[in-house]
């Protein structure tokens, strides 16, 4: 049988010398991450997005995600995990000199919540566009209620260099195929691999497998939780309910059928999705005079309303969606969104997972990855199931072509072939980062209880802590620290240019509106019909 590794070689072989001379940089990354702002108590915060932070609206890099109280940071993008994490690591500082006595929240499952009108949907003004964004978290309460929108996470955007595309192009022998065609079929090509494989990121990186008693207001337990003290549920080998049918789950969408076989049928497969009603939507209604419940009564509002671990991102001009995006230009990079926060770091995401995320999308890119059909296409979403709800159960089995795979096994043999990736971009570095990050993480495989999950079980039973008592302990000490941590110079006086930018910006945009929210979305929602693809697509990619 013939392994990864062996279909991997023959690129890193010529790849390898084509690094020593320096014909492609390094990969480029940016960080999304999330976290609830809380109380002292450590329950959600009912406070107002605070004025001192800017307007959520227009600053670049502090904003909100669904909730009021869900700070997101945005990250620009660099070619150095540090330097991306040092960034990150100033925004958390500077939030800290103005979050008074509220603390940021630094586990994914949500603190103490008081039912679901306790998580405040985000505000973003008088605009149009804000209206739009608001009326958008109104319908997602519509859809599946707020408590799954208080869940958070870190987003990882990932673009490859130019110059690598144009060589695997002239080393597969497409050098008559455009570049942009090549580029997207080559993306989407790493995109089916990461499906086939993300269970590897849920189980090393996995950190939720506990909630507090509060997210289930309904008072029902589901199957596979167990109590723990008088608030908290536990799921004894989850690596991750955030990404379990407890989290972002939507049984509508799960009709869509989007394997990520070519561009256009991901980009045809999603118009379909927001041009076509839904009965349940409809009878919720969309409007009712000015009062706005939802944008529209369609499968998706809006395509971002699309849940998925990954996707295939290009930068949108303002007056195009980012399907039009897509079409118009392919892609641009992809997004990681199957990672959960790690509670221990206070940043959620480190400089060796960043390292072994680049060294895994790398060898996702380079690995032969042929379409994915129906029947693979269902076994890939019982392999993601069984990891996030049984991942540290030693007897735990998954299907790899028919076969019975452990986690230590399959893992171990996608190891071998990460090392491959992780010398080759350890050539374009100063010692081996990627290497160390991959020898740092492996001992996870054969040791369930290093991994953050294991980590955070281990915790809460050796103390007898409820959820939220360990995880606002975790808080505290990393908001006293980061605190008192001293922000970059340059950056701090940045930060504090970009709060006042940022109100005026929303001011104006505010005042330049004409048109009532109405016509607004109609004309919203007649662009986002319109297809702006150029040329077609090639749907290959292999290596």
């Amino acid at each position: 049988m013939t392994t990864l590794s062996e279909t991997l070689s023959p690129h890193i072989e010529r790849l390898g010398r084509l690094a020593d001379q320096k014909r492609f940089g390094r990969l480029r990354r940016g960080i999304e991450k999330e976290g609830l702002r809380v109380d002292a108590a450590g329950r959600i915060s009912q406070t107002r997005h605070p004025r001192a932070l800017g307007s959520k609206l227009t600053h670049p890099h502090i904003t909100t995600d669904y909730s009021e109280a869900l700070l997101e940071y945005i990250t620009p993008v660099h070619s150095r995990p540090e330097d991306a994490l040092e960034f990150l690591a100033d925004l958390h500082r500077f939030s800290y000199r103005r979050l008074g006595e509220e603390l940021i929240w630094p586990a994914s499952m949500p603190a103490r919540l008081d039912g679901n009108d306790s998580v405040p949907i985000a505000d973003y003004g008088e605009s149009n566009v804000g209206r739009m964004k608001h009326v958008y978290r109104k319908g997602l309460d519509v859809r599946y209620g707020r408590i799954m929108q208080a869940i958070a996470g870190v987003h990882y955007n990932v673009s490859l260099p130019d110059e690598l595309f144009a060589l695997l192009r002239e080393l597969d022998g497409e050098g008559e195929t455009a570049m942009q065609d090549y580029r997207s079929a080559r993306y989407f090509g790493l995109i089916r691999n990461f499906r086939r494989h993300s269970w590897l990121l849920l189980y090393l990186f996995g950190a939720s497998p506990a909630i507090d008693r509060s997210f289930l207001p309904d008072g029902r337990v589901p199957e596979g939780l167990e109590a723990h003290g008088d608030e908290t549920l536990v799921s004894p080998f989850a690596t991750s309910l955030r990404m379990s049918d407890l989290g972002y789950q939507n049984k509508v969408q799960s009709q869509l059928k989007i394997c990520f076989n070519s561009l256009s049928n991901y980009v045809n497969t999603l118009r379909h999705a927001i041009s076509t009603p839904w009965p349940d939507y409809q009878a919720s209604g969309v409007r009712e005079g000015d009062d706005w419940c939802q944008l529209n009564a369609n499968i998706l509002q809006i395509e971002n309303e699309y849940y998925s671990d990954i996707r295939p991102k290009r930068v949108a001009r303002h007056d195009e969606t980012p399907s039009q995006a897509l079409e118009a230009r392919g892609v641009e990079y992809i997004e990681v969104r199957c990672l959960d926060l790690n509670p221990f770091d206070p940043l959620g995401i480190d400089a060796v997972q960043s390292r072994f995320l680049d060294t895994f999308l790398m060898w996702c890119l380079l690995t032969e990855s042929p379409w994915i059909s129906d029947e693979e296409c269902e076994h890939l979403d019982d392999n993601r199931r069984l990891v996030v709800s049984r991942g540290r159960d030693p007897e735990l089995r998954l299907d790899h072509h028919g076969r019975k795979r452990g986690i230590a096994d399959w893992g171990g043999e996608i190891l071998k072939g990460l090392g491959e990736v992780a010398a080759l971009l350890d050539r374009l570095e100063e010692g081996s980062p990627h290497g160390d990050a991959l020898a740092a993480l492996a001992p996870r495989l054969e040791d369930p209880t290093q991994t953050p999950s294991g980590q955070l079980l281990a915790r809460l039973m050796s103390r007898n802590e409820e959820f939220v008592e360990a995880v606002l302990g975790l808080a505290r000490e990393q908001g006293a620290r980061l605190g008192e941590e001293p922000i970059e110079r340059a950056r701090a006086a940045l930060f504090d240019e970009l709060v006042e930018t940022s109100h005026q910006q929303q001011g104006d945009i505010e005042a330049a509106d004409v048109d009532t929210f109405a016509d607004f979305l109609a004309a919203y929602f007649e662009r986002a019909r319109e297809s702006r693809a150029l040329t077609p697509l090639r749907a290959g990619g292999q290596a």
